[in-house]
């Protein structure tokens, strides 16, 4: 069973930066999908951004050019660079694995609030 942990939220200013990390244990395929989802308050949760096994990325055009998403593979980590914050920003941002584009793992989600 694979168990993510996120880390690295907190509390910035309008134009700051945060770095998210999530570590996943246990035994995880090697043909997964690692990804950054968000749900801010009274919304759907969304896809902020995701990156295959061979580096192919994917990002919601709101955060695209501000947010970097990478991963180290060989220590099942994900990390989301969060730059030029914005008060819509605000949401708890959740960890997702998706192995073989079936099985899904997620994390318990860390808060990220940027104030203006």
């Amino acid at each position: 069973q694979v168990q993510l942990v996120e880390s690295g939220g907190g509390l910035v200013q309008v134009g700051g930066s945060l770095r998210l990390s999530c570590a996943a244990s246990g035994s995880i395929d090697s043909l997964n999908v690692m990804g950054w989802y968000r749900r801010a308050p009274g919304k759907q949760r969304e896809l902020v951004a995701q990156i295959s096994a061979d580096g192919r990325t994917t990002y919601a055009d709101s955060v695209r050019g501000r947010f970097t998403i990478s991963r180290d593979s060989a220590k099942n980590s994900v990390f989301l660079q969060m730059n030029s914050l914005k008060p819509e920003d605000t949401s708890v941002y959740y960890c997702k694995v998706t192995e073989r584009g079936v099985w899904e793992s997620w994390g318990q989600g860390t808060q990220v609030t940027v104030s203006s």
